[in-house]
């Protein structure tokens, strides 16, 4: 699926896919005539060769329908899929961001699934015109700048997925051993409705209480298990809670496409051993949590990257 660009400059001009509508005039983010362009940056990726190069921008769209371009340093060195636009960050209304992050991750996956592997970046990327150069000239530089680093992180992503595990207890499953909350419950059954206010109060301490110790148990062995059959993992928030649940481990695996079934066999053994379990499996999606690379444009670090994922620093979250 890796090839080399068509133009010599490794930028194919903008194309826009038949049938797909242009930018929402209400969000026409052109910069004037006058104003220099920046560009909005939705991943890295191998160079795709000569057709795929022509096709990626051709087929899939951008935020607000923008159309899309590579920019390359030289044939055979990574890219960037990227569209021009006025140099500051999208900001809106939350239905807008949210559809906004949908395009953006559509634009993504199209460039994962073409080749292979991604270094994809968060929402709202932007590589601004800086020192007399321009947004392009300073992409670039950076990409010939890490050449190598870009094109040896690529090539340890080939073929490679992400998968986010939460494993979660019940409470109430979680402390059908226990004795105390046993007692609570059968005391309740015989008390006046005030009282067994106050005991349902201590019975989900009870709950609470089991359910903990019951995940302190299972965590380091859950996480063991799960270390063993991915390349690498790394400890997430989970970003929604369950008030009737108990955190167990919430965790980003990097684990190769055929590899994915062994997770799952691995989850389910895991569920099997505990009634009170309860497990989120998601993806496969490209890369996000495992995409830093240190160091962007101008050196600078970048700011916290938005939940979801990490980013490329450098060319930082605007």
């Amino acid at each position: 699926m890796n090839g080399t660009p068509g133009p010599a400059n490794g930028t194919p001009g903008p194309a826009t896919a038949p049938g797909t509508p242009g930018p929402h005039p209400e969000h026409d983010r052109s910069a004037p005539a006058e104003q220099p362009q920046a560009l909005y940056v939705y991943a890295l990726l191998p160079d795709p060769g000569t057709e795929a190069a022509e096709t990626l921008p051709g087929t899939t769209t951008g935020l607000d329908g923008r159309p899309l371009r590579l920019v390359g340093d030289k044939p055979g060195g990574p890219v960037a899929l990227v569209h021009a636009t006025a140099p500051a960050p999208y900001q809106g209304p939350d239905e807008d961001v949210r559809r906004w992050i949908v395009e953006h991750d559509r634009a993504v996956d199209a460039a994962w699934q073409l080749t292979g592997a991604v270094l994809p970046m968060t929402f709202n990327v932007l590589v601004r015109p800086e020192d007399g150069r321009s947004a392009e000239q300073r992409l670039r530089g950076w990409l010939a700048e890490h050449h190598d680093e870009l094109t040896a992180r690529l090539d340890d992503l080939a073929g490679h997925a992400e998968l986010r595990v939460e494993i979660t207890l019940d409470r109430e499953a979680a402390a059908v051993s226990s004795e105390r909350a046993r007692s609570l419950m059968a005391d309740m059954a015989e008390s006046s409705p005030g009282v067994r206010r106050l005991l349902a109060k201590r019975l989900e301490m009870a709950r609470r209480e089991a359910s903990e110790q019951l995940a302190d148990a299972l965590y380091a062995d859950a996480r063991r298990r799960l270390a063993v059959v991915s390349e690498d993992l790394q400890d997430r928030r989970r970003a929604v809670r369950d008030p009737g649940e108990t955190d167990v481990l919430s965790v980003s695996l990097l684990v190769r496409q055929d590899g994915i079934e062994t997770v799952g066999r691995v989850l389910a053994e895991i569920q099997d051993e505990q009634s009170a379990v309860r497990i989120r499996f998601l993806g496969p999606w490209p890369p996000y949590s495992f995409a830093d690379l240190g160091r962007g444009p101008g050196g600078r670090e970048p700011e916290e990257a938005p939940p979801g994922g990490g980013a490329v620093p450098g060319l930082r979250p605007a």
